[in-house]
């Protein structure tokens, strides 16, 4: 290409990667050049040279889960305008896999990492921390780490609000797995809400289950046992709102009339489900597009801090009215 231009290759290879210190005419007579040769830059060789990858890694518990998707989403329009490529490891939340699936991203030297499957008490973190890697963490939160997520204590309490308004007091909730801030925090605020309001949630009424439907549709079945049965339930996850309807329907149960329905996230299926979804709305584009940017500027080295983004609460049919 250098020949066919009729420079150094060195003066060739400047041109290309940006054109610092040579004449516009000779920039445009290189790349005329490589454009006729049909070259492209290698990516692997730029890396050995620049110790930089251009690639981003993203953990996330499945890859079927809709809400890590739309994040995703977002996380990788704002690479792309960096100029960075994303590629995603799926974890199943499962400790062994995840190592694993960490050491793969590792290994194809990532320039950052996004973390959407953090734990409460995560020991992987600390050990990237130690690399000097760069990383953030999305959806869910871990105490010392960077972090984009919706204020999900503030969350719990919209919701606990809203079925306070209608009515209710006896409550249940189906509180996604015990490991995950999201969980935690969500049943955290819900609870707290009913406390102040003079109506505790009792343990029994709080049952842990995977973010799924089958997760939610299990729980929701051991709530409906109990005597008297909970007028509402609260899913801190849309899926296991769905999974708790269909235990609804199964037990011969109305959603929003006999028993009221919270979700959260907002997924797009829950406005389009035979009873819409009553849900907290949960900015996930945003965060994937503000848990991008935080991660590129920690690489750039300027300072940043966590964000905590604003949920809302969208009522539907799944809420029923108030209580007569």
């Amino acid at each position: 290409m250098a020949a066919a231009a009729g420079v150094h290759a060195s003066t060739a290879s400047r041109a290309l990667g940006g054109g610092v210190g040579i004449s516009p005419r000779t920039v445009e007579r290189v790349r005329v050049a490589a454009a006729e040769l049909g070259y492209r830059p290698d990516p692997a060789a730029s890396s050995l040279r620049t110790r930089r990858s251009g690639l981003i890694g993203v953990l996330v518990p499945r890859l079927t889960d809709i809400v890590l998707a739309t994040i995703y989403e977002g996380l990788d329009a704002a690479a792309a305008e960096a100029g960075y490529q994303t590629f995603v490891a799926n974890t199943s939340d499962d400790p062994d896999v995840r190592r694993r699936r960490l050491g793969a991203l590792l290994d194809r030297r990532v320039d950052g990492l996004v973390f959407g499957d953090a734990r409460l008490d995560d020991d992987l973190l600390p050990e990237i921390a130690a690399r000097g890697l760069p990383y953030v963490l999305v959806s869910r939160r871990s105490r010392g780490h960077l972090s984009v997520t919706t204020d999900d204590l503030a969350g719990g309490r919209l919701a606990a609000q809203h079925l306070l308004e209608l009515g209710h007091t006896r409550v249940a909730v189906v509180a996604g797995q015990p490991f995950s801030s999201t969980g935690v925090e969500r049943t955290q605020g819900f609870r707290e809400e009913f406390a102040v309001a003079g109506h505790p949630v009792p343990d029994d009424l709080v049952v842990t289950c995977r973010y799924d439907v089958p997760g939610g549709h299990a729980a929701a079945l051991r709530l409906l046992a109990a005597r008297p049965r909970p007028t509402a339930v609260f899913a801190v996850n849309d899926f296991n709102a769905i999974g708790t309807m269909g235990a609804l329907r199964e037990s011969g149960l109305r959603v929003g009339e006999d028993v009221a329905v919270v979700g959260y996230n907002d997924v797009s299926l829950a406005a389009e489900l035979p009873v819409p979804l009553t849900t907290v709305r949960s900015p996930m584009v945003e965060m994937g597009r503000q848990g991008m940017a935080r991660l590129l500027a920690r690489a750039a080295g300027t300072p940043v801090r966590s964000l905590r983004l604003k949920p809302e609460l969208v009522a539907r049919e799944s809420s029923g009215g108030p209580l007569s």
